[in-house]
This record gives structure tokens, sequence and C-alpha cells, in this order.
């Protein structure tokens, strides 16, 4: 879908994070996929391998956990699901730091 439909993110947001559920599904039908927070993940952070892979795995332990995604104070072209980055556990940010949860009936 258009971005400003389903996505808070630098241009549309005012700054801020904001309740879930006011953008438009994505074309699965889920809802606060993109934008809004970044997701704090349980995965360590490392480096991908060479060469292809479909799912590969990080270390088992390290410093940093993975990010995914940008949240409201990213551009455009952080907002993805597939832009990943790393923090320490614990840090906070003011440009929206969170999880995506599900919830299955």
């Amino acid at each position: 879908g258009e971005l400003d439909e389903i996505a808070w993110y630098s241009d549309n947001s005012a700054e801020k994070t904001h309740l879930v559920g006011q953008k438009e599904a994505n074309a699965w039908g889920l809802l606060d996929m993109l934008g809004n927070v970044s997701e704090w993940t349980g995965d360590w952070y490392g480096k991908y391998p060479t060469g292809p892979a479909t799912d590969p795995e990080g270390p088992e332990s390290d410093l940093f956990r993975v990010l995914r995604g940008g949240g409201w104070s990213y551009d455009a072209g952080l907002v993805r699901s597939a832009d990943r980055f790393y923090a320490m556990p614990g840090y906070r940010y003011y440009g929206g730091f969170g999880f995506r949860l599900v919830r299955t009936e």
C-alpha cells in the first residue's frame, strides 16, 4: 500500500508514537507492521553470511539486539521491515523503539 496510508514515519507522524490501528491494513491484512516504532527482536546482532541465505541465524549471544524497521522519526526509506540495526538491550531512544504484538483468536 501507499506508505502514508499504512505507516507512521517522519513525514506524517507529528514526531510522536501513535496508538495502533489508526492506519489501514497492509496487503496481507496486518496492521501496524511498518513505522511508528522500531521493533525490538529476540535476535542477537551479527553480520549476515556471505552468499545467498534464507532466514540466517545470528549468534547465540552478543552485546547488541536487532531492531527492525524504522519508527516515527525515520525517513520513508528506513521504514522497511528489511532494515536492520542494533542497540544494547535496555537502550532507550526518543524516536520510538517498541514491540509488535500479535493476537490470534
